[in-house]
């Protein structure tokens, strides 16, 4: 396993002082390639679907450590995911030279109440052309952590502040349950993503990230409860019915 946020996971635990104890989790020995207990590992049903767009995760300190995290989720599906540690003092180089990278055209995902009027939006452009002429792909910058983690990320990342802010309008609520949320309407990483996807035109990538997120979400509390994964269950047949539905690059 060597996506984006594996090695962000991979350099945070190297640089760590103490071990890192998910809190609620399961003690068993995880993983590494899902995150999950060998008797509940999902690597076989790991999807890699084309996109136009592409996923910059800015992730809060230890987010890439939550087996509970669903940016990995992205990271499996989207083979143009990024992800970076976020620093409010330092940022990482190679962030401020993928924002700066002529081929994209940015977005950061949030909420528009917390933005300028000015630089909301509610759609993605569907044609931007660069200078040279080609057209440029959407690149979706997602705020990976609490609410509070996330809104502290929006307000203090100077470099984020000429980019418009992408404001989303689902029409369904979240059904993220591996985690509690003060409110009701928020969606967690993954979920965000799908919509962003659906935007972009890579509906494919968005109908099988949310079918993912399903499978992973069955597997991870059956783990959890000590249960027997239901291979034949309707999260397995939903993502195999979405795969099978939409041609699938090879991984």
């Amino acid at each position: 396993m060597s996506h984006a946020v594996s090695l962000l996971r991979a350099a945070r635990l190297a640089s760590a002082t103490k071990p890192f104890s998910a809190r609620g989790g399961f003690k068993r020995e995880r993983c590494e390639g899902c995150r999950l207990v060998s008797t509940h590992c999902m690597c076989a049903l790991r999807p890699s679907v084309n996109t136009r767009a592409a996923v910059c995760l800015l992730m809060a300190d230890i987010e890439p450590l939550k087996p509970t995290n669903t940016g990995w989720l992205i990271a499996d599906t989207v083979a143009d995911t990024f992800a970076f540690g976020w620093s409010r003092t330092e940022p990482d180089p190679a962030l401020l030279a993928l924002l700066s990278e002529p081929a994209w055209d940015p977005y950061v995902v949030f909420p528009g109440q917390y933005a300028a009027p000015e630089r909301v939006v509610h759609t993605v452009r569907p044609h931007v052309a660069g200078q040279d002429g080609a057209a440029k792909r959407p690149l979706f910058i997602l705020l990976d952590g609490t609410w509070s983690e996330a809104r502290k990320m929006f307000s203090r990342s100077p470099y984020l502040n000429s980019m418009p802010v992408l404001s989303l309008a689902p029409a369904e609520a979240s059904q993220y349950r591996l985690r509690r949320s003060r409110c009701g309407d928020h969606f967690c990483t993954s979920e965000v993503a799908a919509q962003c996807l659906n935007l972009a035109g890579d509906e494919a990538a968005g109908k099988t990230l949310d079918a993912y997120l399903g499978v992973f979400t069955h597997h991870y509390l059956q783990a959890k409860n000590q249960l027997p994964v239901a291979w034949e269950g309707a999260a397995h047949q939903r993502l195999e019915e979405v795969r099978a539905q939409q041609p699938v690059r090879a991984a």
